[in-house]
């Protein structure tokens, strides 16, 4: 979906909090320009802010006809519900949207522009309905080819689902282009597709094809980057989104990794709507090595930095768990929301400069690439304070 001028309303209702609402957190946060309220009547009366400390004084409402006195002409399903299915109450919001001929934005599994009721509405009131988690209509392979790309892959990888992933590549594409650095994010989640306008949500990919179609991004998004940042999913440890993870590894082919880490988090999540149902999260070391021994089967990657999630721990905790992690992995460590992405893209310019230097044969450039590199893996807790 390509990015149109749109005023957002981000149908929210009940579940506007941090750990249920990451889609609508997400745009709030890297698209507020384009949200003029959420929907959520629980919490009417609030800021965006107030709520989950993104979107600045977005107000919260409580009925659509709020939001169309805001000025919205798009209403977002901010949520992803268990099971994939719009909750049965929100049915009437969405169908009294189309009835205004607003445009409605989802990244549901179920698809809304499939129920007869919604398209019915959509075409009779000149609305329209994006599905931005349906598949791609021509479906790939995977052969490897963005193992030969000139741009540095970073794909950013975790130790479960919902720690950070997409964020921590949306902070670092941020940095890097701030620095003249041309980096292009790649959105694999329904999330990143609509921030970003364009991907593939690869959980919606027959699993044969998941290689191919984040492949086929990779290809188009370094043809005019110097640095690919691919967004992650899943965890390659998780009893059921490890699939998509090693789907990406090798549909991408990255050269670096950026480890991403709830902190605090002891065990993995197996619904949306849960927390410490699932087995233990693996070490960030144990994380680590996993990923990159991976990697090797195709394409050999390592971890360059990590990025910790510490929203939900306090100030000095949270400096002290970045400096654990750098610490333990021998790389810079940030929570790049709280503290800034700097530390993980000097490792990302590092390991930029490295590849370029290796590829015109400058030996000296590339060694002291290298030598860089190592001091990053050693000068740990001075770069996680940056």
């Amino acid at each position: 979906m390509a990015h149109t001028s749109r005023r957002i309303a981000i149908l929210a209702e009940g579940h506007f909090a941090p750990m249920e609402a990451k889609t609508a957190i997400g745009v709030l946060r890297y698209r507020p320009e384009e949200c003029v309220a959420v929907l959520d009547s629980r919490r009417a009366g609030a800021t965006t802010h107030d709520c989950v400390g993104a979107g600045g004084a977005t107000p919260v409402v409580a009925t659509l006809d709020e939001a169309a006195g805001l000025g919205a002409d798009t209403l977002l399903v901010g949520i992803a519900p268990a099971g994939g299915r719009l909750p049965a109450p929100w049915r009437a919001v969405v169908a009294d949207a189309l009835r205004r001929g607003w445009r409605v934005v989802s990244g549901m599994h179920t698809f809304l522009g499939d129920d007869p009721e919604f398209a019915a509405l959509a075409r009779l009131h000149d609305g329209a309905i994006d599905d931005v988690r349906r598949p791609p209509a021509e479906p790939r392979v995977g052969l490897g080819r963005a193992a030969a790309v000139d741009a540095l892959v970073v794909l950013t990888i975790g130790t479960d689902c919902n720690v950070g992933k997409m964020t921590a590549a949306l902070e670092l594409q941020r940095e890097l282009r701030a620095r003249g650095v041309r980096a292009q994010f790649v959105a694999t989640g329904q999330t990143g597709i609509v921030i970003a306008g364009s991907g593939v949500a690869v959980d919606a990919v027959p699993a044969d094809f998941v290689a191919g179609a984040i492949e086929r991004c990779v290809l188009q998004a370094a043809a005019v980057a110097d640095v690919v940042l691919v967004e992650g999913q899943g965890a390659l440890h998780h009893p059921a989104f490890s699939a998509v993870t090693l789907g990406l590894l090798h549909g991408s082919c990255p050269s670096a990794f950026v480890l991403c880490h709830h902190h605090g988090r002891t065990h993995m999540r197996i619904a949306s709507d849960t927390r410490g149902d699932g087995p233990p999260v693996p070490t960030l070391s144990a994380a680590r090595d996993a990923h990159e021994a991976a990697a090797s089967w195709l394409h050999p990657a390592r971890v360059v930095a990590a990025a910790l999630n510490t929203w939900d721990t306090p100030e000095r905790d949270a400096r002290a768990a970045c400096d654990a992690a750098a610490a333990e992995l021998g790389v810079s460590a940030v929570d790049p929301v709280r503290y800034g992405a700097g530390p993980a893209a000097d490792a990302i310019v590092q390991e930029l400069a490295a590849r370029r230097a290796a590829s015109t044969g400058g030996g000296a450039a590339a060694s002291t690439g290298g030598e860089t590199a190592a001091r990053t893996r050693g000068e740990t807790n001075e770069g996680s304070r940056s």
